[in-house]
């Protein structure tokens, strides 16, 4: 696509805000102008950098009536996952720094505690905002505070069971919380009109809930059998007028449908929830539109969920042409190829079946293939209950997503030695979506356990392997780990080899120093072994490929024919080369003079930036893995002579 011409639209009302105490006292046709305009400043903003567009979109006019009707900072406004928080962002003193977001030392994509006093906490994960936001309010209640939180959360966050068990907490307690259901895909509710918004700002309303509460006090006079009937009249009128009946049984004060795109309705109801007397938490449901107001997302079937660089005019989106496939489509080929000679394997997804590859797994065997929401825990679980049964599930997670399931990992599987497959996406760093999202700690939480099987692809074509691997591998659970975006560029087969379970491979022989690569850093070791032999150094680089359990013999060879043993894993401390250095001191092959350097993930949250500058600032590219052999060497040299 040719460099786009700037498209901007004049945003005279937004140039006047810098914070939301500047848009407190608009009135409504200027909180409506307002709105659009921010629209418009978004798009634009997006169409250079990329990010999250279409959840942004529905939430324009929530955005602005919260900051309008609320006080924030002092009132907390808590945004569940944080896609939708480009408005927020524009409005709270970041709108100039917008167009560095998800760039390096640019703007997070997500809510950040350390970035605004406007983000009380962070987020990227979903369905934490409920739990936070009620912790908030009964700090507020213990400091004696009289502040208000409130949390925005999306219809599929609420598929998680954390926003369950928080919303059961919530419900059983006497304190204030809002929680704001943005719901933008699926209808759980009567259709919104005016009625619904008529019956919303009447339940809202503080007559209303005074009459309500005198009626109660009269109520628990009455008879037990007449003083529950009388309490179920009036709940269960309120839930056929307003669908809320679920949230009332959980304890909440139920309020919506409202449409959330209109700054009439929306008002007057979060101005009378915000003045309200009312002590049980309070679910006001809204109803919006992902991508509302941009055509080209409206039309979408994601909706421009995440979207790269595009044509503001066309919406057409850059899309630079790969080189080689991705990780996550040679995974899905390599699922498919195992699936069509074998009826026991099954997928299993969590919310995430175009990101993990099974769109297409769903395509040819939709009988086969289980997208159970935003559910990890669950996911594994499920999983479990299938490989009981004889199944073969491969459960595609991504790997940051995958810690919220460990104690499933570990009790419903691992100790059972059920055959569950862990696909892992998106391991070690991700570019853009940051900390949050790095697939870091997976060799760690995953190779302390009994019996579970770990592998890494280093390239597409052993990501086809340990595909096949696992589908033959009944033993126990089994999990393998490939990155975000395209390969190298190898040859593919069109079904993958069974691997031989703990065993590597030596990619090319040397006598001085051994690189041993687990993962898709084995690339960064070839290059880095060229330049070390321009140095006169000869070098041997072996690919592990199991983490565990470990070739053994490979390791024993490369520690006692080598000078140097350098590992090198896109993982935290205590993964892979934490494994390989308790084997050797176990087996006394650290007594014979060998320098042992681990090369892995530091030890801090790395910022959001193009992967590849992640990995340089990570010490973890080829130059990082010469600069390390040098400087052993070099050490090694005053301290005695080289072996023969």
């Amino acid at each position: 696509m040719a460099t786009q011409k700037p498209h901007k639209q004049p945003t005279p009302l937004l140039d006047t805000v810098k914070e939301p105490s500047d848009i407190r006292d608009f009135d409504e046709d200027q909180l409506k102008q307002l709105a659009a305009e921010v629209r418009s400043d978004m798009i634009d903003a997006v169409s250079l950098t990329g990010g999250h567009l279409g959840a942004g979109l529905g939430v324009v006019e929530l955005t602005v009536a919260l900051h309008h009707i609320f006080d924030t900072p002092s009132d907390r406004l808590i945004w569940d996952v944080g896609h939708q928080s480009y408005p927020h962002k524009i409005l709270t003193g970041r709108r100039d720094q917008l167009r560095s977001i998800r760039q390096g030392g640019g703007i997070s994509g997500f809510t950040k505690r350390s970035e605004s006093k406007y983000d009380p906490f962070g987020a990227g994960h979903s369905s934490t905002s409920i739990s936070a936001g009620l912790g908030m309010s009964v700090a507020r209640d213990l400091a004696g505070d009289d502040n208000r939180v409130i949390c925005v959360i999306g219809d599929g966050a609420m598929t998680a069971g954390q926003a369950y068990e928080a919303m059961n907490n919530a419900g059983s307690m006497s304190s204030r919380l809002i929680v704001i259901l943005n719901d933008n895909d699926m209808s759980i509710a009567p259709p919104v009109g005016a009625m619904s918004a008529y019956l919303s700002r009447l339940i809202s309303s503080r007559p209303y809930l005074g009459l309500r509460n005198i009626a109660k006090q009269v109520a628990q006079h009455l008879p037990d059998s007449l003083e529950k009937r009388a309490r179920l009249a009036e709940e269960y009128a309120r839930g056929m007028a307003t669908g809320g009946t679920l949230f009332e049984e959980m304890g909440f004060y139920y309020v919506g449908p409202i449409d959330g795109h209109n700054l009439d309705h929306m008002l007057p109801t979060l101005r009378n929830i915000r003045d309200a007397d009312e002590t049980r938490p309070v679910l006001v449901h809204m109803v919006t539109r992902k991508g509302h107001g941009y055509a080209p997302a409206e039309d979408s079937a994601d909706k421009y969920h995440g979207v790269s660089r595009f044509d503001v005019i066309t919406g057409a989106q850059e899309k630079p042409v790969p080189n080689a496939p991705s990780y996550t489509s040679v995974f899905a080929k390599g699922l498919l190829a195992e699936a069509t000679a074998d009826d026991k394997i099954v997928a299993v997804t969590a919310a995430m079946p175009s990101g993990t590859g099974l769109d297409k797994f769903g395509d040819q065997f939709p009988g086969r293939t289980f997208d159970v929401g935003i559910a990890e825990q669950h996911a594994v679980t499920f999983a479990a209950g299938l490989a009981t049964e004889g199944f073969k599930p491969f459960v595609a997670i991504y790997s940051t997503f995958l810690q919220r399931a460990y104690d499933q990992i570990v009790h419903d599987v691992a100790i059972q030695k059920l055959p569950v497959r862990f696909a892992i996406d998106r391991a070690g760093l991700v570019g853009a979506d940051g900390a949050t999202h790095a697939g870091a700690y997976d060799i760690a939480y995953l190779a302390c356990l009994p019996g579970m099987v770990v592998m890494a692809a280093a390239d597409e074509a052993e990501l086809m392997h340990m595909t096949a691997t696992a589908a033959a591998y009944d033993d126990g659970p089994i999990a393998f780990r490939y990155p975000r975006g395209e390969g190298v560029g190898v040859d593919l087969p069109e079904r993958g080899d069974v691997l031989e379970i703990g065993k590597g491979r030596i990619i090319r022989q040397g006598t001085t120093i051994a690189l041993l690569s687990f993962g898709t850093r084995l690339t960064e070791c070839e290059i880095a072994a060229e330049d070390l032999g321009t140095h006169g150094i000869s070098v041997t680089i072996a690919d592990a490929r199991f983490a565990k359990p470990l070739d053994e013999d490979l390791i024993r060879s490369l520690a006692e024919n080598h000078d140097v043993l350098i590992t090198v894993e896109e993982g935290s401390g205590g993964g892979f080369s934490a494994q390989v250095l308790d084997f050797l001191a176990g087996e006394g092959l650290l007594d014979i003079g060998l320098k042992v350097r681990p090369m892995h993930l530091p030890d801090v949250y790395l910022d959001h930036d193009s992967p590849a500058k992640q990995y340089v600032r990570a010490g973890l590219d080829a130059d990082s893995i010469v600069a390390t052999a040098l400087n052993v060497l070099d050490r090694d040299a005053a301290e005695k002579p080289a072996r023969a």
